[in-house]
Order: C-alpha cells, then structure tokens, then sequence
C-alpha cells in the first residue's frame, strides 16, 4: 500500500461559478460570527451591569463559538478559492481534535446554561447561594476539561490509523466518521470509542437541558401575569431551538453510517456553520439588557473618541 499523506476535500460542488457564490455566503456568514460574539464578549466584558453568573457563561459561550467556527470555516473558504483543495493527514487530524474539543465543551456549557436558568426560574430566592462565582468557575473550566478529554480519547486511538485508500473525503472539514472508510486499518475501536464518548458527551448533556427546561416551562406556568409567560416561554423557546438544532444536526452527522450524501454536510453546516452564528443572537442580542448594555459601552466609546 502506499501511504497517504494529504486528503482532498471535495467540499460542496465543483463548478467554479457555485463556489464563487459559496464563497461569498460563507465568508458574511463567517464575519458575521465573529462580529456578533466579539461584541457579546466586549459589551460583557465592559459593562459592570452584565457581571453576573449568566452572562459569565454567556462570554463563555461566545468564545466557544469562535474558537469552534474557526476550526473548520478558514479552512472551508480557502479551498473555495483554491484549485487544489487538499489537507496533510496531520492537519486533518488536528482539525477533528479542535472539532471535538470545542464542540464537547460547548455541550458541557449549554447543559450548565441550563442549570443556571433552572436555578434562577425554580429557585430564585436561593440563587446567590447556590450559584456562586466558585462554582461558576469550576463549571467553565469543568467544560473546557471534558471537551479537552472527549477529544483527547478520540483524537490519540485515530493518530495511529494508516490511511491508503482513496483520499479523497466528501466534505468540506475533517470529521472523524469521514476518515474510517479511508483507513486500512482495523477502526471498530475507534468507531466503539466513538459512540461511547459521544452519548456519554452529547446524550447526558442533552437530557439534563432537556430536564431543566422541562421544569422551567412547568414553573414558567404557574406565572399569573400572561405577559410574563409569555416572555418566559419564548426565551425558552428560542433557547430550546438553537439546543435542539446543535444536537440533532451533530447526533444524526456522528450516529448515522458515512455514505458521502448531501445530507451529510447539511448537518455539519447546520451545528458548525449556523449554530455559532445564531447563538449571540438568540441567547444575548434578543436580550434588554444586552441592548441596553450595547447601546450604554458604544456611547462611552464614541463619546471618547468625539472628545
């Protein structure tokens, strides 16, 4: 066998006038992302009236999705532009790492997320108590560790693969399930570590926001003033939205057998492309306070630079 050293990246179509015009999507969906975290993360950072634990995990998150759109999306326009759409097997490699060490910590944050409503719409009056910013801090960093050892236990078995078979992967990333029908070698381990780390990961994390959020809406109503049920109840909405689309896309991208279909790529897209997009928007910019708080660090800056 001769031993593969690159992989190509077939992406979303050949013809050059598609790719243009993927290109030009991307690319405004790209900045996009970073414009809309960047500035949660500012405005948080700067304005002391969002100093709270739900906006601490809020910042959190929004670096996540950078980091986690990041790992894919340079990548995906370069080759847009470039005739020659390949990737060295290490650089494939350390893209599936950051792939599973982002993703896993940000489904470890979405479920403490969760629980910090929970807290706050079940038992507010017992809120400082419990979420303390103690706790808070061994939360986050709890997340980031988990995402780091998902990716860990996934990343070193896939380091020893041989890959000569056809080098050629139909998609626009690298993701693990796409590199075990390129491998000669034996990948029912690393397919069995695979599943197991990714229910462990995504199915735990997964029922308890589904559990915590269950349990908002029964509090949610018991609320006797109909216009705040009916705030409440489309802040979790939106939430259960951008949760839902997260993990479905990724369980039927990670769970189904890899066959190359369109399909395929519609769930990357769908939790790597457009959740890091519309999460400063549904959790954050829909916000009052947030408004409020944009508005308040703008004026400051655009009052220093007038004087």
């Amino acid at each position: 066998h001769l031993a593969i050293t690159e992989f190509i990246l077939l992406g979303f179509s050949a013809d050059p006038h598609v790719q243009a015009l993927l290109f030009v999507l991307f690319l405004m969906i790209y900045l996009q992302t970073l414009l809309g975290n960047l500035m949660l993360l500012l405005v948080i950072r700067a304005d002391s009236c969002l100093h709270t634990p739900m906006y601490f995990f809020l910042s959190h998150l929004s670096f996540l999705d950078l980091c986690f759109s990041s790992s894919t999306e340079p990548k995906l326009l370069e080759n847009l532009l470039s005739q020659r759409k390949s990737i060295s097997v290490q650089g494939c490699l350390a893209q599936v790492f950051f792939v599973f060490d982002t993703g896993g910590a940000e489904a470890c944050l979405l479920s403490v997320m969760a629980y910090d409503r929970y807290i706050a719409i079940c038992h507010p009056l017992l809120y400082g108590q419990k979420i303390t910013n103690k706790l808070c801090n061994g939360l986050e960093w709890g997340s980031w560790g988990l995402g780091f050892l998902d990716a860990l236990i996934n990343i070193l078995p896939a380091m020893s693969l041989d890959f000569c078979k056809d080098q050629s992967i139909p998609h626009y990333s690298c993701e693990l399930p796409s590199l075990f029908p390129l491998s000669c070698s034996d990948v029912s381990t690393n397919f069995t570590i695979l599943l197991c780390s990714s229910l462990l990961n995504g199915l735990v994390t997964c029922v308890l926001i589904v559990c915590s959020y269950t349990l908002n809406v029964s509090t949610i109503l018991s609320i006797s003033s109909s216009s705040g049920r009916s705030k409440a109840f489309s802040t979790c909405f939106s939430h259960l939205t951008a949760v839902l689309m997260f993990y479905g896309s990724g369980f039927l991208r990670y769970f189904t057998p890899t066959s190359g279909s369109p399909l395929e790529l519609v769930f990357s897209v769908l939790y790597g492309v457009v959740t890091p997009l519309v999460n400063p928007l549904i959790y954050s910019l829909k916000n009052t306070e947030v408004k409020a708080a944009v508005r308040r660090t703008f004026g400051k800056y655009l009052q220093y630079s007038s004087s």
